[in-house]
């Protein structure tokens, strides 16, 4: 049973039982919950039901694995891939969600998050529960969650192997380590790196299988610094980079962690250094971002500003199309122009911008902030 040694200072709130390393293979749960100290007495229960479900899906994971290999001997190379990057809360969600309405694009599912291991195989046994067990609506902000909402894959193949850093979400007392392996691999060995790589084109593979025909779009901010190593595994991978106000970024980044702390944590999550954690981290991913797109063809590779992209959603999605060189926009116009009619009430969180705050943003980001034309809001 994990370490009890945080028994003293148990979380600020109970996080969901229902946990997501209940996704996790056994190997990658073990590893992770003795490189983060394990849980205190208090979440036991959710340790507990994550080895009993690891152990449970084992025969599934095998015969998963089984299927496969063998689809891959008869499966032609699959087209690279369509990725969406920016800092967490510059709009990533809002484009991937509009992008997703098209059907010529493959993407991440619920289903696929939570069990990427066997979704191919139990996830279709377990669909109608799966869809019950869903939340009624993002954890960070109140965007609603269907049973066809796609996702992040950042949960998902942190159920498939240690780096990642959500593992400092559940684990705050190792938040900064598993952040800065998670997001730069920083302290990573190649062989951890290469491994990491493997089991993302897996994944990636996987979901072109359960949507065959299509081209696999994939939205991650912890991608916004690894667009180099993308490129090593896909040559011809395009990107689309979303930027917002950072200002308004980092204020909506410090809720998005204490939201997911409140959900998701497995140890106390006070004392987390949040706040040096984003301003120290976005310079370092945009800088990474910057440097690894320099030289990338037009149609490999756009960036958008958020409210350019917020005002008129439509004409936005025209210019991606248009400059990656993406067919299909006329077909899929319907469907883009009624997903903006039905989401038209959706209501972004509001914040307060002390001065202290926009003084420390403009410390560490103003090279950004001038970049981009950006001033604090009034």
């Amino acid at each position: 049973m994990p370490s009890s040694s945080q028994a003293d200072s148990p979380p600020a709130s109970m996080p969901r039982l229902l946990h997501p390393l209940m996704g996790c293979d056994l190997v990658t749960l073990l590893r992770v919950l003795g490189a983060n100290g394990g849980v205190p007495p208090r979440c036991w229960p959710h340790a507990g039901l994550a080895i009993a479900t690891a152990l449970g899906r084992l025969p599934f994971t095998a015969l998963e694995s089984f299927w496969v290999a063998r689809q891959r001997r008869r499966t032609p190379n699959l087209p690279p891939p369509l990725f969406i990057v920016g800092h967490w809360r510059s709009g990533t969600t809002f484009l991937y969600e509009i992008l997703c309405q098209s059907p010529q694009f493959a993407y991440v599912s619920p289903f696929a998050t939570g069990l990427p291991w066997e979704f191919l195989t139990l996830g279709r046994v377990l669909r109608p529960w799966l869809e019950r067990a869903l939340p009624s609506d993002r954890f960070i902000d109140s965007m609603q969650v269907l049973p066809h909402s796609p996702q992040e894959d950042e949960i998902g193949l942190a159920n498939m192997q240690p780096l990642s850093f959500y593992h400092g979400l559940y684990f705050p007392s190792r938040l900064r380590q598993n952040f800065d392996a998670g997001i730069f691999f920083d302290g990573c060995s190649d062989r951890a790196i290469a491994h990491w790589q493997e089991i993302a084109a897996l994944f990636f593979e996987k979901l072109q299988y359960e949507q065959p025909g299509k081209q696999l779009l994939i939205k991650n901010p912890v991608y916004t610094a690894r667009v180099a190593l993308l490129r090593q595994m896909y040559p011809g991978a395009k990107f689309i980079h979303i930027y917002r106000n950072p200002y308004i970024v980092f204020q909506s980044t410090r809720n998005f962690y204490t939201a997911l702390f409140k959900e998701l944590a497995l140890q106390p999550f006070a004392a987390a250094p949040v706040d040096t954690l984003i301003l120290e981290s976005y310079p370092r991913m945009m800088t990474a971002l910057l440097e690894d797109t320099q030289g990338l063809p037009p149609d490999q590779f756009i960036e958008l500003r958020f409210e350019t992209f917020e005002a008129d959603p439509l004409a936005a999605i025209a210019q991606i199309y248009q400059q990656l060189e993406l067919e299909g926009f006329a077909a899929a116009r319907p469907n883009f122009a009624a997903y903006l009619e039905a989401n038209q009430r959706y209501r972004k969180n509001r914040y307060q911008f002390p001065q202290a705050d926009n003084d420390r943003v403009g410390e560490y980001w103003q090279v950004f902030c001038d970049r981009w034309n950006y001033q604090p809001p009034v």
